[in-house]
């Protein structure tokens, strides 16, 4: 792709003066810059972020740095695109492409979602007008002692906010970092059903979801010991298995071993899918096993649309899951997982019940409008 605006991009523009003449809407002009746009938990926040702000500033585009993936397809006609295919990270070519994007879009903010922020310090050394945002949505928030960050505490210096998705990123940003406008805002919902389909098995009614990279912090292996149990006392129930599968050894060992536990008719793994939507309208409970988490977007997806919960308490899960809207299990207890998947399976209006209510809370508050109306007011 060229470095100049592309025919979405002027649209994008258009439709954003056309907008700040009306008095309705902010003269922001932001741009989000990720690394790829493989599905995981940063990719599909700054593809959120794009879209739920191609409606509310003068101009929403988002920089793709390395590769491109599935959730491109995602990004709405109002959001302007660029691809830059960087080869290294020094990669000057790729750099100058992008300086020239940001000049001509006339971009003020841009919104680094977690490893971008070198690139987008280094586009601050070459065009010093633009601002830097930088969302960390660091997963292993339980382990932040292990965390590196000399290159990060460099770059924090030509910070101007701090957007993290959890308290304990918060505090760890502003003990380390020299940045210290720091803001929490929590992940938000932004789906559209896109028509895409996936066919899950199993039987309808009795389907368990995991919407998860194939990644040892999501500990999948203490999924299938859980679906070891339920095999012997709920046959008839099945896990879905639904995130990128990286095809390392993380993932033959996963797969190695539901061959060896004999859940070859238990648990399916798909791959990374478009679908999710599709994904979880054919669901009825919906799981996440993790041992480190920041603000998981699948957990606010499960809520969306309903569905009863089990989770393990990590990072902000707790914040988002109560006794009255969910089920929390300590990490590593696969004997309380599968015990409290049990009574979900087996108590039709207990599982009514709290998926309701998850729906209504995820609805009130992790919703575009909440969060973006606090964004903006924020930078």
């Amino acid at each position: 792709m060229s470095c100049g605006l592309s025919e979405n991009t002027e649209r994008t523009t258009d439709n954003g003066q056309l907008k700040i003449e009306n008095g309705k809407q902010t003269k922001m002009r932001i741009l989000q810059l990720i690394d790829s746009l493989e599905t995981g938990g940063a990719e599909r926040m700054a593809v959120n972020y794009a879209n739920a702000l191609a409606g509310q500033i003068a101009f929403s585009g988002l920089v793709a740095t390395r590769k491109e993936g599935d959730l491109k397809s995602q990004l709405q006609s109002g959001v302007a695109y660029l691809f830059l295919n960087r080869k290294t990270t020094f990669d000057v070519r790729a750099l100058f492409r992008l300086r020239r994007f940001v000049s001509i879009s006339r971009v003020t903010i841009v919104q680094a979602h977690s490893s971008s922020f070198l690139l987008a310090v280094l586009l601050k050394l070459v065009y010093p007008k633009i601002k830097i945002v930088w969302h960390d949505h660091y997963g292993n928030s339980e382990f932040l002692d292990q965390r590196k960050k000399l290159v990060l505490q460099m770059g924090s210096l030509f910070f101007h906010r701090i957007i993290v998705v959890n308290e304990l990123l918060k505090k760890w940003s502003l003990a380390h970092l020299f940045c210290k406008e720091v803001i929490y805002l929590p992940n938000f919902v932004f789906l559209e059903d896109n028509k895409d389909n996936i066919h899950l098995k199993g039987e309808l009614g009795k389907r368990i979801l995991c919407l998860a990279n194939l990644r040892p912090q999501k500990n999948h292996d203490m999924l299938l010991e859980v679906a070891k149990k339920i095999k012997i006392t709920f046959p008839d129930w099945t896990f879905h298995l639904i995130g990128k599968d990286f095809k390392d050894a993380y993932s033959k060992t996963i797969h190695k071993k539901i061959i060896s536990d004999g859940l070859q008719e238990t648990v399916f793994i798909y791959g990374a899918s478009n679908a999710v939507v599709s994904a979880l309208q054919q669901s009825t409970i919906g799981v996440l096993t993790s041992l480190s988490e920041g603000l998981p977007v699948s957990l606010l997806e499960y809520g969306y649309f309903g569905l009863p919960v089990v989770a393990t308490a990590v990072g902000e899960i707790p914040k988002v899951i109560t006794p009255k809207n969910g089920v929390l299990v300590a990490s590593g207890d696969v004997a309380s997982f599968a015990q409290a998947l049990e009574k979900l399976m087996g108590t039709i209006d207990f599982r009514k019940s709290i998926g309701e209510q998850l729906k209504k809370d995820i609805h009130l508050n992790y919703t575009q409008e909440p969060i973006i109306k606090k964004y903006l007011e924020v930078l």
